[in-house]
């Protein structure tokens, strides 16, 4: 089980198939990992309902949600050689 104590961020990033990728890879290792997924647009409690106001107009939607994986630490150095290439 992966807690917020026994866990370290892999990688963040933006790009949905890139995520998926490094999802693929290490299910495909056999590596646990938990996923955070950020929605930037979503409403904070600090100014609820400005994405009605302000609309996505020239806004690069692609930045909408990011992804943040995490692995166990002591898994941490496999699943970078995983990721990287670095083990097949």
């Amino acid at each position: 089980m992966i807690t917020i104590f026994n866990r370290k961020e892999l990688i963040s990033t933006y790009d949905t198939k890139k995520q998926a990728e490094v999802r693929d890879l290490l299910s495909q290792f056999k590596i646990p990992y938990s996923i955070n997924v950020i929605n930037r647009k979503s409403p904070s409690p600090f100014d609820a309902g400005s994405r009605a106001r302000t609309g996505t107009f020239g806004e690069n939607l692609k930045l909408e949600y990011l992804y943040i994986i995490f692995v166990r630490k002591e898994d941490y150095d496999k699943a970078d050689a995983a990721i990287s290439g670095k083990i097949k």
